[in-house]
């Protein structure tokens, strides 16, 4: 059977029906459970829909992946089966791939970055799989998975674009019929594409009334950027916040599915992600990983966008394999993310009484954060955080009133560089002058990464300023100043030459201020 579907995928477009067979004799539920499908009350009145989340997170593996894993694994031949499987993945995949091999009496082995975080490793090997770590990303782990693959005779079970992959994944559209077929939208995250592509086509072959909306996160959009192409293109980064959807290029299967029955695609920022993970632990009391809140937060977006009332919706919490202490940054973000907190800069004169006058036009706001730090200069600017109840038009009514009352003021709550770095300093503005400018850096988060990440910066040049706070993601973030006088040719080469993202960030109006 394997060899007739390979040959099949490779000649000819596979059609729903043949997609639907493969997903009634995938044999999944050998080893996955029929999730739960359960109303979101709170949510519910609040967005004026009856939302409903399709619970992935209850798999054996907290996520999806299983299903699509164990589809192709069991339809393996023997003597694949008894030669051995190999993957790459640094997340969900990886498990999924364990688990099922596992069962299945099959040796796995999963090729995996070497800045993978422990949780997952000793998840891999808890259930049954071999870790081999490999690479700084997913892309170069997987070249080396493929190599193994063809040296050592293993079978390479790819994490998405397959169709028994994208079959098994399909059994959650199934599922939904079943639980409730009165369902106006599903929505379904998109990394590679195998959960959508699997959930559109059995959708649209079985209910096509049902609108299926596919939701990315907007730091890694590839399958908005090859339906605008026209093919699958590679991105030239990804943002690693949602990892399970931090996907370089959608798969070519995947794209063709996708593009062919999805209704609509719309994209999301971190900020909502966080929100929307906090929607469901007030709501199911569940805690999504951040692509597993994806398909919420997509949801409460196009809701809005579109002015959706009295539909009965379904969004797929994908996994909730997450770092317990990313928790702190989301807690942070999700403020944010529901338009409850503003972060503003606010000039006011350094002598006695300022902050007074200057509180008593809050009157009764309640102020998250203040930070201020004396300089000597005439006027000072202090960073604060004020809690909002009525979104961005109370936000915009505060600033108003601050500027009305003769206080230079600066919005900041959009601002990155604000949300990630400026909140957690105390400091001012220097006084001497000298040339300096500002960098935020990326690198791999790892045990001694922020020392491996000053050795690279090298002692060449003054740091004027330096920022690191650890959000417990597998990327560090670093914000860094640098004096700079008759060496910015020189210092820009050595940039180019340290293989971090980074972005000069010297205009930033934080940098300006505060």
């Amino acid at each position: 059977m394997m060899k007739k579907y390979q040959e099949s995928f490779s000649c000819q477009e596979m059609c729903p029906s043949e997609y639907l067979k493969i997903a009634l004799h995938s044999h999944v539920y050998e080893v996955a459970q029929v999730t739960p499908l359960q109303v979101m009350h709170k949510l519910s009145s609040r967005l004026k829909n009856i939302v409903l989340v399709k619970r992935e997170d209850r798999q054996p593996v907290h996520s999806f992946k299983l299903r699509g894993a164990y589809a192709m694994l069991s339809n393996l031949t023997e003597k694949q089966q008894s030669s051995g499987v190999i993957t790459a993945s640094a997340g969900n995949h990886a498990q999924g791939v364990a688990f099922s091999a596992s069962h299945l009496g099959i040796s796995s082995v999963v090729v995996m970055p070497v800045n993978t975080a422990d949780i997952k490793i000793d998840a891999v090997r808890h259930f049954g799989g071999k870790p081999l770590l490999f690479g700084s990303n997913f892309d170069e782990a997987k070249v080396k998975a493929i190599y193994l693959a063809d040296k050592n005779c293993l079978t390479f079970i790819p994490p998405f674009d397959h169709p028994f992959v994208i079959a098994g994944q399909g059994t959650v559209a199934m599922e939904l019929l079943q639980q409730d077929s009165h369902l106006d939208r599903i929505f379904v995250p998109v990394g590679g594409g195998g959960l959508a592509a699997g959930i559109a086509v059995l959708i649209k072959y079985l209910m096509p009334k049902i609108k299926v909306i596919g939701v990315e996160s907007e730091e890694s959009a590839s399958l908005c950027a090859a339906l605008e192409a026209g093919f699958p293109v590679y991105l030239s980064k990804v943002g690693l916040f949602a990892e399970g959807v931090a996907v370089r290029c959608i798969g070519h299967e995947t794209f063709r599915l996708c593009q062919k029955y999805l209704d609509d695609v719309i994209t999301v920022d971190n900020d909502s992600i966080c929100a929307a993970i906090k929607d469901l632990f007030e709501d199911v009391r569940a805690i999504a990983e951040p692509s597993g809140a994806l398909a919420l937060a997509g949801m409460k977006k196009y809701i809005q966008r579109h002015a959706i009332h009295g539909e009965k919706l379904v969004h797929v919490l994908s996994g909730a394999n997450i770092n317990f202490h990313e928790l702190r940054y989301i807690s942070e973000r999700c403020e944010l993310g529901e338009q409850r907190e503003a972060l503003m800069v606010v000039t006011i004169p350094e002598k006695k009484g300022s902050f007074l006058e200057f509180f008593k036009i809050l009157e009764d706001k309640s102020v998250t954060e203040f930070n201020y730090r004396y300089n000597g200069s005439k006027n000072v600017c202090v960073f604060i955080g004020v809690r909002l109840q009525n979104g961005r038009c109370e936000r915009d009514s505060i600033v108003e009133n601050i500027l009305n009352h003769g206080f230079p003021v600066v919005d900041l709550s959009d601002n990155e560089m604000a949300k990630l770095h400026a909140r957690y300093m105390v400091g001012s503005r220097s006084l001497q002058s000298f040339r300096e400018r500002i960098f935020s850096f990326e690198f791999p988060e790892a045990p001694g990464a922020l020392l491996k990440f000053l050795n690279t910066l090298g002692t060449d040049w003054n740091i004027s300023l330096f920022h690191y706070r650890n959000h417990g993601t597998d990327y560090g973030r670093v914000l860094a100043g640098f004096e700079l006088s008759h060496q910015e040719l020189e210092f820009d080469q050595h940039l180019s030459k340290l293989g971090y993202t980074c972005h000069d960030v010297t205009t930033n109006p934080v940098f300006q201020f505060l």
